[in-house]
């Protein structure tokens, strides 16, 4: 079974980077399935779970991510995402919170860039609490 090299990356920040054997990504058109030697594709990502197969591993890495870039190469996938949050460091009761602040934030944005800054931030944690919800269904403890 052959290896891809991943990287997920937001705002320089370096979410995930390592080989992976299957990659999952939310993308505009549906979940896209990644094996190695894929045929090269931009897509748009949207806001959802991106799940990493890795080699000698049985979990699932999981990365929240609020939307981005998706690039496949035949041995590489980049992700650039606009926020990406990995699952260890996310938290329930937080994402709800930044939700509702977010919501909020739309419905009184008085311009422009207010509203994409909250629109932004309610991605982000849409992306989160998706991710949440698929460890939910699918991890067992």
């Amino acid at each position: 079974m052959g290896v891809m090299q991943v990287e997920v990356v937001s705002n320089e920040n370096n979410i995930f980077s390592g080989e992976a054997t299957f990659v999952v990504v939310p993308t505009l058109e549906g979940e896209l399935g990644i094996y190695p030697r894929h045929e090269p594709i931009m897509n748009l990502v949207r806001p959802g779970a991106l799940r990493l197969t890795v080699p000698d591993s049985n979990q699932e890495v999981l990365v929240a991510v609020s939307g981005g870039v998706l690039e496949v190469q035949p041995h590489k996938v980049t992700v650039l995402a606009d926020v990406a949050v990995r699952s260890s460091e996310m938290d329930q009761a937080r994402a709800e919170e930044a939700k509702k602040n977010a919501e909020a934030g739309v419905a009184k944005a008085q311009d422009e860039e207010s509203l994409a800054k909250a629109q932004a931030a309610l991605a982000a944690a849409i992306a989160e609490l998706k991710t949440l919800d698929y460890i939910r269904l699918h991890q067992k403890h």
